[in-house]
């Protein structure tokens, strides 16, 4: 919070005990106390000024505020660039991963994705048949355009069909008797391509492929396919190359009668060879930009980190002198004055926001394909450079009241959460082990914890009870009797509590506005000093060793 709300002197309590010396005898050393007391309280004074202050008592331009808000506006059309760029690049894999779902899955239906299966031996065969004959009749049936990969493996074969068993596996359910050995073996078919690209036998013994239903976990059907996003010249970018990993699992570990079968596709992105646009000039205008952004937030990382240096130096000098010359402790909470949150956000944020302008650089020059690290830096930096407005808005009362109430209240906030998790957790626990078999939200822990936050919003409520299973009474009795409790436990109690604290923080400090404000050591000490920011006394300030970039003091 900033600290200019104290240093106002209309607002200061009256009268300020003094913290220099009372002896009047007039003597060289205590002129000489009195002079280095007065220009540490000016130093003092200085450090904790707001730019515009620090403007009107220097003269000098508050260039670290104007760069700050320069860094928001480039830093957020860098995030839109980049969400635009990679809005297409997400839409083009969930496209094909539809369309290959649709092709190599026989009859697919996408309404029914999760619960997609089959239950008789002739239906896994039929589909696993299906999707390799698909595989093989590619050219001539898509619409897009897609290249087979080969030599996947050391025979050099495009597709390979396998299936995955228990080592030994003798299932007697009328007897009640069973022998597994639950190590896994792995038979692999390997499937070419009528059209390929190289002289040699071609494989097709995909249909002698026997299955070992009594032991078998699953099957897998796995191939890559070749492609390339055109649509990126929208955005005047190079068109990607893609390489799709695509996986058809036909999964049986549960061993129930029910195959679920699924399909898995990842991407893999690289540049591709020799690319050619006609009627377009390649611009480097987003590279130019990026590296504008990595300047500017390396300027600003410096800036700050040498705010930072300063009050840890200024900082010991304060504690020097009372040590020294008044012979008083300085308490930690004044010690932290000097060390401001807000640098440290701007600090992470500058790091996160080099960090991924580098590798959006890589990106847009085909060399690496990390969207999400690149996404997840970009984005937690914003949200830090918008979120280090509000330190503007301290300078100014009336827009200081949220953080002032966040910070009276976070104490006893986290103190109360630690009180409720625990009780949450308990009923996570409880449901998961009770309710999960019988309802679909409790089937995990995280589940259970989805479900019940979004209980206490007010959320799905009916959907909630309607969805129980009643197979059991005893199970749906206990089910009433724990939704009913959480729910008046957590909205009727909980939340009531959690607002109270809130607003009781809000009052206090409302309160603290309309009488005498607690005046620290390090304030009233700042207080004695009278000088207005444009009295001219802080031109010849001397505010640390600190020196470089003397210009950009805040």
């Amino acid at each position: 919070l900033s600290s200019s709300f104290y240093f106002t002197t209309t607002r200061l309590p009256s009268p300020v005990t003094r913290y220099g010396s009372t002896d009047s005898s007039g003597g060289e050393d205590d002129y000489q106390i009195n002079k280095e007391e007065e220009a540490i309280r000016r130093k003092l004074k200085y450090f904790f000024m707001s730019p515009c202050d620090k403007y009107h008592a220097k003269g000098r331009y508050p260039f670290k505020l104007l760069l700050q808000l320069a860094k928001i506006f480039v830093v957020t059309a860098q995030l839109v660039l980049f969400g635009l760029s990679n809005q297409v690049v997400v839409t083009f894999k969930e496209e094909n991963t539809v369309t290959f779902k649709h092709i190599f899955l026989k009859d697919y239906d996408q309404s029914s994705d999760d619960s997609f299966a089959v239950y008789t031996q002739q239906d896994v065969y039929d589909h696993i048949f299906y999707a390799v004959e698909q595989y093989l009749a590619l050219p001539e049936t898509t619409v897009g355009r897609y290249a087979y990969v080969y030599d996947l493996a050391e025979n050099g074969s495009a597709l390979f069909l396998c299936q995955q068993y228990y080592k030994k596996g003798h299932i007697d359910p009328a007897n009640d008797t069973f022998s597994i050995d639950p190590r896994v073996i792995k038979d692999c078919v390997g499937v070419n391509p009528m059209a390929i690209p190289r002289e040699g036998p071609l494989t097709s013994n995909y249909k002698n492929f026997t299955l070992k239903f009594h032991k078998l976990i699953n099957v897998t059907i796995e191939f890559q396919l070749k492609a390339i996003n055109i649509q990126t010249i929208i955005n005047d970018e190079i068109p990607d190359c893609y390489t799709f990993h695509i996986t058809v699992i036909l999964d049986n570990k549960a061993h129930s009668g029910k195959v679920k079968i699924r399909l898995d596709n990842e991407a893999s992105i690289k540049e591709c060879k020799d690319p050619s646009i006609s009627g377009q000039v390649q611009t480097y205008a987003r590279l130019a930009f990026d590296i504008v952004v990595v300047l500017m937030c390396m300027l600003s990382l410096v800036l700050c980190g040498r705010s930072i240096i300063r009050g840890i130096i200024l900082q010991r000098e304060f504690v020097q002198f009372f040590k020294t010359t008044l012979d008083r402790k300085v308490c930690w909470g004044d010690r932290l004055e000097f060390i401001n949150g807000w640098y440290i956000l701007l600090i992470i944020s500058d790091i996160f926001t080099i960090t991924g302008s580098f590798i959006k650089i890589g990106i847009e020059t085909k060399n690496i394909s990390s969207y999400d690290l690149c996404a997840i830096l970009l984005g937690t930096s914003t949200l830090l450079v918008w979120v280090g407005v509000i330190r503007y808005l301290t300078f100014f009362q009336k827009y200081n009241i949220l953080i002032v109430t966040l910070r009276a209240a976070f104490p006893n906030v986290i103190r109360f959460c630690c009180c409720v998790a625990v009780i949450y957790l308990g009923y996570c626990f409880c449901g998961w082990i009770v309710l999960g078999p019988y309802h679909v939200k409790f089937r995990s822990l995280s589940m259970v914890s989805e479900c019940l936050f979004s209980l206490i919003n007010g959320d799905d409520m009916f959907v909630t009870f309607a969805e129980m299973q009643e197979t059991s009474p005893l199970v749906w009795l206990f089910s009433q009797v724990y939704l009913y409790t959480f729910i008046s436990l957590f909205i009727y109690m909980v939340l009531s509590l959690f607002i109270a604290l809130i607003t009781g923080a809000y009052e206090t400090i409302k309160h603290q506005t309309q009488e005498p404000i607690h005046i620290t050591d390090l304030h009233a000490f700042i207080a004695e000093c009278t000088d207005a920011p444009n009295s001219g006394k802080f031109r010849g300030l001397e505010t640390s060793p600190c020196s470089f970039f003397c210009c950009c003091d805040r």
